[in-house]
């Protein structure tokens, strides 16, 4: 399935457009413009750039980028990756339900820009596709209440935690996901993080090629946003930007080279990747 520039621009646009000031949400995002990166502010079908910090102090100015004439960037730079693993009741299938959440990390080396490749590796033969809402931080947390967590909650994403099953849990399974879920190319995130956004009850789809195989509303989730954030920063200080996973619904399946796979959840946007091998 061949995608041009022009029809995923129309995607990305159109995702937007329908729910793009729902609950008064803005949309940042991260792109890069005759050789320089920045972030900006979308609204409709242009980027608005701003100067200083995302997640503190900024200025949107006046002027107007198309989104024609830009190339979206996975949407802030993460120190860390954070991911939760069985946190949908329509993933766990007869499994028992997790006591606490299930935390494993994704190597920020593992990050994809949006409408850029997952890339196969040459000895991987499962890898699926996981479409994921993701949590960006807003603030440093420790030992955080969930209530405390919700505040630094600084906005949502789209995000495909992909995984090469056999090294997951396969024949050919390691002592640790390092590869299975962390090779370079594996946490495709974006293309814009909705701050302000009620991601309570949002509809998640994922497409491959263009065929609907993953469908659920986050209020599935069975360890909401704040107790997940809660919970990690128990252990592990959360920083500024950090990202967090927060588990796939449904059944998933493998990609081959040559699929296009598609995360869109309402009010964010669609994460489009194509599939190809090394």
């Amino acid at each position: 399935m061949k995608v041009t520039r022009r029809e995923a621009v129309a995607t990305l646009a159109g995702g937007l457009l329908a729910e793009a000031y729902r609950g008064g949400a803005t949309h940042f995002v991260r792109f890069s413009h005759r050789g320089g990166i920045d972030y900006g502010v979308l609204e409709e079908d242009y980027i608005r750039p701003l100067s200083g910090n995302i997640f503190g102090e900024h200025k949107v100015w006046s002027a107007r980028f198309s989104l024609d004439d830009v190339k979206l960037l996975f949407p802030c730079e993460p120190r860390k990756i954070f991911a939760v693993g069985l946190n949908y009741r329509s993933h766990i299938g007869d499994r028992p339900v997790p006591k606490r959440p299930e935390i494993f990390y994704k190597p920020v080396s593992a990050l994809q820009n949006p409408e850029d490749p997952i890339v196969i590796p040459p000895d991987a033969k499962n890898v699926h596709y996981e479409g994921e809402l993701v949590l960006v931080a807003g603030r440093k947390l420790k030992n955080a209440s969930e209530s405390e967590a919700r505040t630094a909650i600084f906005g949502v994403t789209c995000g495909n935690d992909v995984s090469e099953r056999d090294w997951q849990g396969g024949p050919d399974k390691d002592l640790q996901w390092w590869r299975a879920k962390g090779a370079d190319t594996f946490a495709p995130v974006g293309p814009s993080i909705a701050a302000g956004l009620d991601y309570g009850r949002l509809l998640l789809q994922t497409r491959l090629n263009g065929r609907v195989v993953q469908k659920q509303y986050t209020s599935d989730l069975i360890f909401a946003p704040p107790a997940i954030l809660s919970w990690i920063s128990r252990y592990v200080t959360i920083e500024t930007g950090d990202l967090i996973y927060t588990g796939t619904p449904g059944r998933t399946s493998r990609m081959k080279p040559g699929d296009v796979v598609e995360v869109e959840i309402e009010g964010i946007g669609v994460l489009r990747n194509p599939v190809k091998a090394a």
